[in-house]
């Protein structure tokens, strides 16, 4: 009775922990096999993954990839979109430093980003710190009204500062009822102040967004943050950097993107109320393109200054989150 129990106990271990016999004597157990099935698993989930991304991916690269693609092959030729295209290198690119008006249009960006970006943001902090208390009264209606331009379609905003800055429109009656007419003019017909009018316009359209932004981030910061800053003696600049700006680290590194994107591809604004005018006074790379893609066509060029603005925008849109992540 006694060896019947034995052999089942070794037969037990033999299936539990099973080995073989070597020369010397040692056993050696073969190796588990248990991790197979569960990496064949995964790879299984991973394919499956791809095969369901495969259909958005394949239209993705029909509608975007392979446009960009043909976009950057036309930017290397001289094309007018009906005759044979002629080989042009880097010449396309070559005008953003010999072209008068290409450089005059990247200067203009440069204006548009104060304007578009660095203003509307600094002003939805400094709204987001007004109003950073939960029990300010009336944040809401402020917020609301200052969201209204982010509701309107770019061509409305167009058509409604077009209307302000009209010779007989409201800005210049506001003026002649202080008694300033002599600062009364054709705000988008003068070659001096186009360029700004329009820039107060972007910071209109701009700042809801911005606002609302720094607003929702500041709903997040806790109370008790502004109490023990205003204890220790902090005063509203203090608070502010001490608090406020901290913890909207991450809704300035979004609003920062989305203007200076903005900013750089400005087109609607510009061409519904001046068209790059007076003259060239307003004239930005995106109505370049515009105009050497349709007007006088030389789709080549219009190519290169879009490959162009694209990489700019990449790099400004890398930069920031570079940025904003290096801070945490």
């Amino acid at each position: 009775m006694a060896t019947l129990d034995e052999s089942r106990a070794s037969q037990a271990a033999a299936v539990a922990a099973p080995a073989t016999a070597t020369a010397g004597g040692e056993s050696v157990h073969p190796p588990r096999r248990a991790n197979r099935p569960r990496r064949s698993s995964r790879r299984r989930r991973r394919w499956l993954g791809l095969a369901y991304l495969a259909p958005a991916l394949l239209i993705y690269a029909c509608v975007v990839l392979l446009p960009a693609g043909q976009g950057m092959n036309l930017s290397f030729y001289h094309w007018d979109g009906v005759t044979a295209a002629t080989w042009a290198g880097l010449e396309n690119y070559t005008d953003f430093f010999t072209d008068p008006t290409l450089r005059q249009a990247v200067g203009h960006t440069l204006f548009f980003i104060v304007f578009f970006s660095l203003l509307p943001v600094a002003l939805g902090m400094t709204s987001a710190a007004l109003t950073a208390r939960k029990d300010t009264r009336g944040a809401g209606v402020y917020r609301w009204i200052i969201f209204l331009p982010q509701v309107l379609t770019p061509a409305v905003v167009a058509v409604v500062w077009k209307q302000i800055y009209a010779p007989d429109g409201p800005l210049n009656s506001v003026l002649t009822a202080f008694g300033l007419g002599g600062l009364t003019r054709g705000w988008l017909g003068d070659f001096t102040w186009a360029l700004p009018a329009l820039g107060l316009a972007g910071t209109w359209g701009a700042f809801g967004l911005c606002m609302v932004l720094f607003a929702a981030g500041a709903q997040n910061i806790p109370n008790e943050l502004y109490d023990a800053a205003r204890m220790d003696g902090a005063g509203p600049v203090r608070e502010f950097f001490t608090v406020t700006l901290p913890g909207l680290r991450g809704q300035l590194a979004v609003a920062l993107t989305l203007t200076l994107l903005g900013a750089i591809r400005v087109f609607d604004i510009v061409w519904l109320t001046t068209k790059g005018g007076p003259g060239t006074s307003t004239i930005t790379p995106t109505v370049v393109l515009y105009k050497r893609a349709f007007s006088n066509p030389d789709v080549g060029a219009a190519c290169a200054i879009g490959v162009v603005l694209a990489v700019v925008a990449l790099i400004v849109s890398l930069a920031v989150v570079k940025l904003s992540e290096s801070d945490d």
